[in-house]
């Protein structure tokens, strides 16, 4: 049966649709400002609803040691929404403002591919290991390490990369063993949702196993960091929001996994092709708008080719104007909310008071009467001390900073409270390594390599976050360590 809008008016709360207690919110296109359907708007009664039916499920039920089973529902909820790909490319495009070209990547296709990896993982990750004998204090013992889920995870997720962080939490949290209750930001609902209804319907996920929570209240999110049945919460999202789960946390000392902010580097070294080092540079900060927290937003090129670069990347932004997310060769579509396009436009002002200059875009376009738009931008002047090169923008807005060789590089790029991506291009490969080695951040591109896919961890040094996400190490955030010992026979 097709999914429809209309069907993402329920929350999916232990093993069952049913609506908001608040009523329902409306749901706006940021393309065209116009209210595209409602949501089902919960409360803290639902909040605590949901809380309790995974409690339930991971007391109560064999799903925490059944690998088999885990392994075989998240490849039956893959393959169900894979069957629904085309309807619910249309609602993300819709809702998210994501670009077309996306979804056949990160933004739809990749994450649900990504949940039959971790389903493979349920079933040949090794669960138990053998320590052997050993005599701590004279008495001749055999030792199995065994590794368990954590328990209930609360997933609090934002709006960006909505299928692809609703799935990094997910997929390796319940084939970790976990149940989950899940609150999507409130700009996206019908992603999560839409997905709700697919696993009540279409898969054997036992009830309570998964819980979807969605509400227009943005706090409602807190309640998985103070309760404590919950035994570990997965934040995405803004720093400053992280520090304040952590801290919620802290009362309860359940585990977090936070996953944060960025302001990460996009480093130019003086024997790397200029031209396609900055025309990269140019596409990855417009796409999607700029709404990714390891988008390489600082610019960091030589000095005596810094004007070179200003023209390269100018070059580069001006075939990257904001359009249509719906049409095929469009690149940056729009912000997500009038709110955050004003948060953007600030910055731009911000910039030219700083002393900067505003050498392309910084205005929302002409040919755009509607929608959440601000052109793809170049902030040339400033130093690495701006607050423009400094804080996260979260829009199509990069700086350009001259650097004095590559130790400098290495400087300025380290100049961050943030360490959570970052790209590096230059010809002489020991040179390349010694940057690489040098900059203190989770992941890093070289000339244009991919770090991202399912089986490649993800997350950032010091205020980028806690832990990692995808990969082997991702799946491991949400699981315990068990040691057993017995006399040896």
């Amino acid at each position: 049966m097709p999914l429809r809008p209309t069907d993402s008016s329920a929350l999916l709360v232990d093993g069952k649709l049913v609506p908001g207690s608040s009523g329902v919110f409306d749901i706006v296109n940021p393309a065209t400002e116009e209210v595209i359907g409602q949501a089902a708007d919960a409360d803290a009664t639902d909040m605590d609803s949901a809380i309790q039916a995974a409690r339930r499920a991971f007391d109560t039920t064999s799903w925490s040691r059944d690998h088999a089973l885990r392994a075989r529902c998240l490849r039956q909820l893959r393959d169900a929404l894979q069957g629904h790909i085309d309807e619910l490319r249309d609602i993300t495009i819709a809702e998210v403002g994501a670009p077309r070209f996306l979804t056949s990547g990160p933004q739809l296709e990749g994450p649900i591919a990504d949940l039959g990896y971790f389903a493979d993982l349920a079933e040949s990750y090794e669960w138990e290991r053998d320590l052997g004998v050993a005599a701590p204090m004279g008495i001749k013992t055999h030792r199995r390490v065994l590794k368990e889920a954590v328990g209930v995870v609360g997933a609090i997720t934002p709006w960006n990369f909505p299928h692809q962080i609703n799935f990094a939490k997910i997929g390796p949290a319940l084939a970790a063993g976990n149940t989950v209750v899940l609150k999507p930001a409130p700009d996206t609902p019908w992603c999560a949702a839409l997905v709700g209804k697919v696993i009540a319907e279409e898969t054997d996920i036992p009830a309570g196993v998964v819980n979807i929570v969605t509400s227009s209240d943005h706090a409602l999110g807190a309640q998985l960091s103070t309760d404590p049945r919950i035994d570990l919460v997965s934040f995405t999202g803004s720093t400053a929001t992280g520090k304040a789960v952590m801290a919620a946390a802290s009362e309860s000392l359940k585990k977090v996994f936070l996953e944060l902010g960025g302001k990460s580097a996009f480093v130019v070294l003086d024997d790397a092709d200029i031209n396609g080092a900055c025309s990269i540079a140019a596409f990855t900060v417009a796409t999607h708008a700029g709404q990714g927290c390891a988008i390489t937003t600082r610019l960091l090129v030589p000095r005596e080719k810094y004007d070179e670069a200003i023209a390269a990347t100018k070059a580069g932004l001006a075939g990257l104007a904001a359009g249509d997310p719906d049409a095929p060769g469009t690149i940056c579509g729009p912000l997500i909310s009038a709110k955050q396009r004003d948060r953007v436009e600030s910055y731009l002002k911000l910039a030219v008071e700083e002393g900067g200059t505003i050498e392309c875009g910084g205005d929302r376009p002409s040919d755009k009467e509607r929608g959440f738009f601000v052109s793809p931008t170049l902030i040339s002047g400033v130093g690495n001390d701006a607050r423009v090169a400094q804080e996260e923008i979260f829009g199509p807005v990069i700086v350009i900073i001259p650097h004095d060789g590559d130790e400098d590089a290495i400087r300025i790029a380290n100049d961050s409270p943030y360490g959570l991506s970052g790209s590096v291009w230059g010809a002489d490969p020991d040179r390349v390594e010694h940057v690489v080695a040098g900059i203190r951040t989770g992941t890093l591109s070289v000339n244009g390599g991919v770090w991202y896919s399912a089986d490649a961890p993800f997350g950032g040094y010091k205020q980028s976050g806690i832990g990692r996400e995808m990969g082997v190490a991702g799946f491991e955030e949400y699981l315990e360590t068990k040691l057993v010992a017995a006399p040896a026979q």
